[in-house]
């Protein structure tokens, strides 16, 4: 039999369907099956954004090629949100348009870094990144991030790691899977130990408009003309539009990451799809509002789920914002592996175990759960205490 990649066949199994595979053995003794695996959001995309979205498939212009870094009216109006939000100047020509914010980092590492050397990724990982760097031969670098410390990176402890040779780090703020929100300080003082040891900071910001309100950006690494020369920023319109099946994400970067990128650019996409480019380019500017309503739709969620948290006894919430919880299961009972199957099996409640964001063989994550948050209603969230502590009464 020809063999099969040993990059491929070294990369763990996406984690989602195997979680859902436990759900196969629930009878639904419980009630509904809650559904708290995927990061996806629990309302429809706003009615004219629908519209345009339909319209705008049907055209022939949608049907070719377009442009390899992306349409410039959504490559402009990105810019032009982003300027906004950051405080900062940023222009269509810092912007390309990708097929999704995952394929967006697995290009932005193929520039970067190459077969044989590291990343930096803080654990508890995205699982996909973590998976698209073991696709690559780049080696993940944990970096270990405590609940005593809010699940943030220590600067003491990444500093040995770039030291040792990795060409960049990821930090993914408001984070996938705990939900950490970076303080703003914190981000500087990574962007600074990476500039002093020449190594690229790539900031995933899928989840910036969940951001609570605030009147001073996330970080202020835009407001130096000197980023594009250190700084690489991923973004997904799936979230902030709820289009995740349309597939557009974006990089923000400067002009030597991007003289590389549009070789991969061209390689692995062409171009974005077209009818929902054109769309968001209408939504961007159009949808402010909207978007600062779901932003508050997501926060009561969250206030909820802290509520329901609040009444489990042994359970502990670690950290929580944007879409997700990350719980810490009580002492002296089963793992987060065995306890997120029999959730599923039993109760009716799909979660994804602390493992499934770490290294094989890390025990670190083994007693946390994610719980992604934003799909559920407020109903199905105080439906939770109940099926959290029938698992752990069983």
């Amino acid at each position: 039999m020809p063999p099969l990649s040993p990059l491929i066949r070294a990369t763990s199994a996406p984690p989602i369907p195997s979680a859902r595979g436990w759900a196969a053995r629930y009878a639904g003794g419980a009630g509904p099956m809650i559904d708290l695996t995927q990061a996806v959001p629990g309302y429809p995309p706003h009615p004219a954004l629908l519209e345009k979205l339909a319209s705008l498939a049907g055209t022939a212009a949608a049907a070719g090629y377009g442009p390899i870094d992306g349409d410039p009216a959504l490559r402009e109006a990105l810019a032009a949100d982003a300027a906004g939000f950051y405080g900062a100047e940023i222009t269509a020509a810092d912007v390309a348009i990708t097929a999704g914010c995952n394929l967006a980092f697995a290009m932005t590492m193929a520039v970067l870094a190459g077969a044989g050397e590291a990343v930096v990724l803080p654990t508890p990982w995205y699982f996909n990144h973590a998976m698209a760097l073991s696709m690559a031969g780049i080696r993940a670098l944990p970096l270990p991030c405590r609940a005593e410390d809010g699940f943030v990176p220590d600067p003491a402890r990444l500093a040995p790691l770039l030291e040792a040779g990795a060409r960049a780090l990821v930090l993914v703020s408001p984070n996938n899977p705990t939900g950490a929100v970076y303080p703003p300080e914190l981000i500087a003082d990574c962007a600074a130990l990476c500039r002093r040891h020449g190594v690229w900071l790539v900031l995933d910001e899928t989840y910036r408009d969940f951001l609570p309100e605030s009147a001073t950006p996330p970080h202020t690494l835009f407001q130096d003309p000197a980023w594009r020369e250190g700084v690489v920023q991923l973004y997904s319109f799936s979230k902030a539009y709820c289009v995740p099946g349309h597939r557009v994400g974006a990089i923000l970067s400067g002009p030597r990451v991007r003289a590389e990128l549009l070789k991969a650019l061209d390689t692995q996409q062409i171009c974005a799809p077209r009818a929902a480019q054109a769309a968001l380019a209408w939504a961007v500017p159009a949808l402010r509002d909207w978007r600062v309503a779901n932003r508050d739709l997501m926060a009561g969620r969250a206030a909820a789920f802290r509520r329901a948290a609040a009444q489990l006894p042994g359970w502990r919430l670690d950290a929580l914002g944007a879409y997700f919880a990350y719980l810490r299961v009580p002492e002296g009972g089963p793992g987060a592996l065995a306890l997120a199957e029999t959730l599923a099996a039993k109760h009716g409640l799909l979660a994804l175990p602390g493992p499934f964001f770490a290294p094989p063989g890390d025990a670190g994550q083994d007693r946390h759960l994610r719980l992604a948050f934003a799909n559920a209603g407020e109903a199905a969230i105080a439906a939770l205490p109940a099926r959290l502590m029938g698992v752990t009464a069983a």
